[in-house]
Formats: structure tokens, C-alpha cells, sequence
């Protein structure tokens, strides 16, 4: 097992390579250990994914901050890669809710973790920029001070809460990256275009998201634009729950089972799974 120093570092390496690298985002632990076994460098948890798999939808307050960290941690012990965190809007307006998130988390073992800039307040979905920048400056002050590294993601989150203006996405993305954030990430990018503006626009690694609807790129082709990390959001766990309902809607509307022949086989699933308290 490595250790969370380990991994950390690990992490941080990815981001200084060259080239750009994919970190999927499994939901639970025996996603993160199927995921693990291909051969990935890094995961990243997913928020969303985590809500529906309990039955939830994905919003802010949907999740409380033990939750997530919760879910986060069986991620961590069940794999020996680094693992970042969505922890949304580190679970509360003010920058001191941020700080103490990042604390929480590099507790559990996590090597990174993002903060957004979405407030959960559907009149008004995003901060303002200055309380923006201080919430991310709060969270890279509080990553700073740990006894070991910690990647600190911000997240612009404009084009996920029906507001596409580039220009003020990046403002917000300089403005984080002044603030001292590692990474940048504005989720919701349509178009090769727009990706590399970003990436050329500020200095630090640039995340993107694929499997949402619209444009799909391939790692090549975002590497080629400037990215540094792709990540997957709740895509994979839409996957899995897609395949659910088609295999359902076939036996109920059918009376087949035909889906069974797609099915990952139980001794390869049983193969990657680890014995209890291993």
C-alpha cells in the first residue's frame, strides 16, 4: 500500500509531465477498484455519482460534507492510487467552511480536491468574483499549511449554471490561479475552441470534463489544445446506471434477458474485488 505521502506526490507528477492524463471518476469503492485495475494513474470522486447511487439528486446541500468524505474515504483505502475530491463548494458560503474542508479532506487520505465557485442559490448560482477568489484562497492556505501536499482544484462554474460568458470564466480561472490554486477548471466547455483559449489564457494545469453532452474529443486532440488532466464527471456512473435501465426495460417490456450476454462476468468481477478487511 503506498502511503497518502506517496501518493500525493505521485499525484503532483502527473500535472508536470508532459501531455495530458485521463482521472476517471468511479462512485464507490468496487468502482474504484475496477477502475484501478486498468491500468489508471490517478481517480477522482464524483459527486453526482455518489448522489445517485444513494438515491439522490445532484445539487448543492444535497450531500452533507461527512457524506462526501465518507464516500471518499472507501474510495481511498480500496485503491493505492492518488485520489482527488469534488468537495462542491467546500459545504458552506464562507472561506473558513473551505478552509476546514481541505483539512478534512487531506485527513482522510485524499491527495487533491476541488473548491467551485457555484453557490447552490438558484437566483443567484455564482459567487460574486471577490468572495470567489477569497474561498479559493482560503482553501490554498489551508492545503499549504498540511504536513503533506495537496493539489487544490478551482472550479469556474459558469457554463454548468446557464451562464456561457468565456470572458469572465477566465477572469475568474486568472483570478484563482493568482490566488495560488494548482489546478484550473471550467466544466461545461463545448467546443475545441473555447478549451484552448482557456489553456492559453493562464499558466497552471487546465482540467476538463468529458462524456457530457456536445462536443467529444479525444486525449489527443484536448492535449493538443493545452490539457493537462481529463476527467469524467458522473459519465461513467450514468454509463452503469444506463445499462441498468436497458437491461430492466428489456425483461420488463420483453420478458428476455439477453442483456446477460453484456454483462461483466462474476468471476471477473469477484477476481478484482479485495477479501474483507484487506
Amino acid at each position: 500500500m503506498s502511503t497518502q505521502l506517496e501518493k500525493a506526490l505521485a499525484f503532483r507528477a502527473l500535472h508536470e509531465r508532459p501531455g495530458a492524463f485521463v482521472i476517471p471518476n468511479p462512485w464507490d469503492a468496487g468502482s474504484a477498484l475496477l477502475l484501478s485495475s486498468l491500468g489508471f494513474e490517478a481517480l477522482a470522486t464524483t459527486s453526482a455519482g455518489f448522489a445517485f447511487s444513494i438515491g439522490r439528486r445532484d445539487s448543492e446541500g444535497s450531500l452533507s460534507r461527512a457524506e462526501t468524505l465518507a464516500n471518499a474515504r472507501a474510495i481511498v483505502e480500496a485503491t493505492d492510487l492518488p485520489v482527488s475530491a469534488d468537495l462542491e463548494n467546500g459545504f458552506g458560503h464562507d472561506p473558513e467552511h473551505c478552509t476546514e474542508t481541505i483539512r478534512a479532506a487531506s485527513a482522510i487520505g485524499l491527495a487533491g480536491g476541488s473548491i467551485e465557485d457555484a453557490s447552490g442559490d438558484e437566483a443567484k448560482p455564482i459567487y460574486d468574483l471577490t468572495l470567489a477568489v477569497e474561498r479559493v484562497a482560503a482553501a490554498v492556505e489551508a492545503a499549504r499549511s498540511l504536513p503533506i501536499p495537496f493539489v487544490l482544484t478551482a472550479r469556474a462554474e459558469n457554463f454548468l449554471h446557464g451562464r456561457p460568458d468565456l470572458d469572465d470564466t477566465i477572469r475568474r480561472l486568472q483570478a484563482f490561479e493568482q490566488a495560488g490554486a494548482e489546478v484550473l477548471y471550467a466544466p461545461g466547455l463545448t467546443s475545441l475552441e473555447q478549451i484552448r483559449t482557456v489553456c492559453a489564457s493562464v499558466s497552471r494545469p487546465v482540467n476538463v470534463v468529458m462524456g457530457l453532452v456536445g462536443g467529444t474529443f479525444t486525449v489527443q486532440q484536448l492535449a493538443e489544445a493545452g490539457v493537462k488532466r481529463i476527467s469524467l464527471g458522473s459519465s461513467l456512473a450514468r454509463a452503469a446506471l444506463g445499462a441498468l435501465m436497458r437491461a430492466a426495460r428489456e425483461i420488463k417490456g420483453n420478458g428476455t434477458f439477453s442483456f446477460a450476454s453484456e454483462a461483466m462476468p462474476f468471476a471477473e468481477v469477484h477476481r478484482h474485488m479485495r477479501p474483507k478487511n484487506a
